[in-house]
This record gives C-alpha cells, sequence and structure tokens, in this order.
C-alpha cells in the first residue's frame, strides 16, 4: 500500500491551523500516505457551519474537511489535487539502478498494473479514464537503489529526489509537458524500492520541473505491486485525486478493522472494493440528485440502487454533527464488486475531521458476533438484510431496511 511523506512545512501548517482554532480531530502493509499541505491551500482555513434544519438538499449533508489535507470533506482542493473527470494522461517510466539492473523486459512489470486503468473507469460510471503512455525502455537512475532511503515514515523530499531523479533520467525520450502524471515503475530486481508512495507537489517549494511543466502528482510504484495487483492503481491514483487512506496505520491487531475490505482505499485485495457511495460523490462521480439528505428530525423511505451501477439513487445519509453523518448503500457482487462475501445495505459512519489512515470511515457490522464466511475477513459480512435495523440512539438514528432485490434495497431513514 502506501505511505505519504510530511515535509516539515506542512506540520508547521497543521499545528498553525490548530491553534486558530479550527475544528480539527485529528499497515500492516506496504503504503504510502499523501502529505498534508499547507494550510493556505487547505478546506481547513473554513469555517465549519451547521446544516440547515430540513431535510432539503443533499448539500445539508455536505461535510466540510478539516484535517489540511486528504479526508472525506466534501469539496476538494483542486489547486492541489488532480481533478477525477475526462482523461487524465499520465507518463509511464521504467527505471533501474546501478546496483539493480534490470533483466526483465518493462512491458512483464507494467502488465502487473495497467489494467487498474480499465477498473478505475468502470468503479467511476465512466467519469475517469486514466490514458497510461508507456515508454517501454528501462533508464538507469544516479545512485543505488538502496541510496534513495524507502521505508515506512521517510520524508516528502527525500521521495521527491527520488522522482526528480527519474524523470531527469527518463526526459531525454519523454515530453513531459505532454501529461498531468507520472508513474515511475522500478525493476523488479530493485528489492530496496519496496513499497509504493504517491507524491502530491506542495505547493511553494521548487518541486520537479521538465520540459516547462510541473510534476504535480506521481505514483512511485515498489516491489508490493506484485502482491497488490492493478487496483493498486485505483488506490494510488485516487490519492492525487484527494482521497484518504480507510485502514489503520496504527495496525494493533486488524489494519482493516475500520472498513473491512469494502473500498479500495482501505484494503486494496478487498472482496468489495468499489469506491464508497460517499467518496463517489466527494469525487463528482456521483451526482447530488442522486443522494438523500436527512439533515433534521424526520422520516423518509429511499430505494437505493446498488453502488455498482452509476444510475439511480445511490445513497441515503443522516447528518449527526458538523463534521458527521451515517450513510446506508446498497452493495450487489458485480462488476468492481463481484468477489462479494455478503451483499445487502452497507451502513457507515464518516467524520471528515478524522485524519487519513485514522478511521475517517468506519462500516457498521450487522452481525459481529458472526464468523464471517471461508476465504472472508471480519466486517465482509457487515450488511444489513431486509428486515434489519441499524440503530444509534446517542445520534437519534435509525435505519430500517424494508425490502431487498437483485438491483437494491429500500430503507427508511429516521432522525429524531
Amino acid at each position: 500500500m502506501r505511505f505519504l511523506a510530511i515535509s516539515p512545512g506542512r506540520r508547521a501548517a497543521l499545528l498553525s491551523a490548530v491553534l486558530a482554532g479550527l475544528l480539527l480531530v485529528v499497515c500492516g502493509m506496504t503504503h504510502a500516505k499523501a502529505s498534508p499541505m499547507s494550510e493556505r491551500a487547505s478546506p481547513a482555513s473554513k469555517a465549519v457551519s451547521t446544516p440547515p434544519p430540513s431535510r432539503g438538499h443533499a448539500a445539508a449533508c455536505a461535510l466540510p474537511g478539516t484535517t489540511g489535507w486528504t479526508d472525506e470533506g466534501h469539496h476538494t482542493d483542486y489547486s492541489v489535487f488532480q481533478r477525477p473527470a475526462g482523461t487524465v494522461k499520465a507518463a509511464m517510466i521504467f527505471v533501474d539502478f546501478p546496483d539493480a539492473p534490470a533483466t526483465e523486459s518493462p512491458a512483464d512489470d507494467a502488465a502487473q498494473v495497467t489494467p487498474g486503468a480499465d477498473w478505475v473507469w468502470q468503479a467511476s460510471y465512466g467519469k475517469a479514464w486514466l490514458a497510461i503512455t508507456q515508454y517501454p525502455h528501462w533508464v538507469r537512475m544516479p545512485h543505488d537503489s538502496t541510496d534513495y532511503h524507502f521505508q515506512r515514515g521517510f520524508s516528502h523530499e527525500t521521495h521527491e529526489a527520488y522522482i526528480r531523479d527519474a524523470v531527469a533520467a527518463a526526459d531525454p525520450g519523454v515530453d513531459f509537458s505532454r501529461y498531468d502524471m507520472v508513474y515511475v515503475m522500478p525493476t523488479r530486481n530493485a528489492s530496496a524500492i519496496s513499497f509504493t508512495p504517491t507524491y502530491i507537489y506542495e505547493p511553494g517549494t521548487p518541486g520537479v520541473v521538465a520540459d516547462g511543466k510541473r510534476i504535480k502528482w506521481s505514483v512511485t510504484f515498489g516491489q508490493d505491486m506484485w502482491h497488490w495487483g492493478p487496483k493498486l492503481i485505483g488506490h494510488e491514483t485516487a490519492h492525487t485525486f484527494g482521497l484518504p487512506d480507510l485502514y489503520a496505520f496504527d495496525v494493533r491487531d486488524d489494519a482493516h478493522r475500520f472498513v473491512g475490505g469494502w473500498d479500495v482505499m482501505g484494503l486494496i485485495s478487498g472482496a468489495g472494493p468499489q469506491y464508497f457511495g460517499w467518496e463517489s460523490w466527494k469525487l463528482g462521480w456521483t451526482r447530488d440528485d442522486q443522494v438523500v439528505c436527512r439533515a433534521s428530525a424526520g422520516s423518509d423511505t429511499v430505494r437505493l440502487t446498488a453502488v455498482e451501477y452509476g444510475d439511480g439513487t445511490k445513497m441515503a445519509v443522516i447528518r449527526t454533527g458538523p463534521t458527521s453523518a451515517y450513510v446506508v448503500e446498497s452493495r450487489r457482487a458485480v462488476r468492481a464488486d463481484a468477489g462479494l462475501c455478503a451483499t445487502g445495505a452497507l451502513v457507515y459512519r464518516v467524520d471528515s475531521s478524522v485524519e487519513t489512515g485514522k478511521g475517517p470511515v468506519q462500516v457498521m457490522d450487522a452481525k459481529p458476533g458472526a464468523t464471517p464466511p471461508s476465504g472472508c475477513r471480519p466486517l465482509d459480512d457487515a450488511p444489513y438484510k431486509a428486515g434489519q435495523s441499524f440503530t444509534d440512539p446517542g445520534a437519534g438514528v435509525r435505519i430500517d431496511v424494508l425490502q431487498a432485490d437483485g438491483a437494491g434495497d429500500t430503507v427508511r431513514l429516521t432522525k429524531s
């Protein structure tokens, strides 16, 4: 998976945001976390408002981002992150090292991840297409692979230096001005390049420039790609779109205790990797008129179409606070979720004040005491079936599943 480096400037910005009194709340995997951006570029500098006291429009349930970086806030700062719409043009370059020369074909390595472009196209309902241009020859890095210090927690600057060397090595044969982002593929022989971080340019710094174009977004693949496979593209590229990590950085007994295998931003190889409806809404793949919002006391009966399909009502939301809400969506074993362990109405809690890797989304388990089916993980059997209900008395929330069929669920939302 991923790791995202935090520069000193970002740490200072986040501290300033806390001191300013903003609402900040704050793997057993080899993953990169996107680096926190500066407060100046962050939606954290905007005040948090209380939603209007009515069911009203979907906007009443849109939560503000408050962490200063990737979070589940509805509005994304596209001066920092990449727009997840239309064609995203990516250059894929291939690097080897003095201590790890390549002995395989670049095409062999690329084939491990590039099918992920089709996966993203399907998961985005055809709203985003990753057009990956491969430059299938090895370019030699100026330093040994061990000199790039790939390890959990390495700095944004260290990662940037690696990208700068890769881009410089490939520049004679690549016109980087043609591309929105860069994928850097190392030889399989470079065991020191162990994991796959995502890079996002920090405004106000020199960054990496080639052919007159600033490289604002990059994914540098590591040897973990041989474990995660094509959906690694969906996870890492979504960080450049502004999505946070949904697995736990504090592994404890289970790095996937928050969402299990229900979203590619959690467990990449999970049984249900389709992006949550909430994230699809944030990314603009789901429209406002496909969201039912309950922001005040009352009740709604809603027919939900499975999120794996692009049409119909995708989710129902009950707002519970300035930065929190419960969401219910329908999941079926089709398309991106063909391998689901269980289907039904999936209920989860979103808190946009919770930082990446600390549980901004938490799935509610309909059967917490049950043993998951063979080959499945805890939470993989979390959906609620017809006749079952979820309640949170403290928040005044009740969600009843009234009916279900092959295409979706009918639910009743009640906020007291």
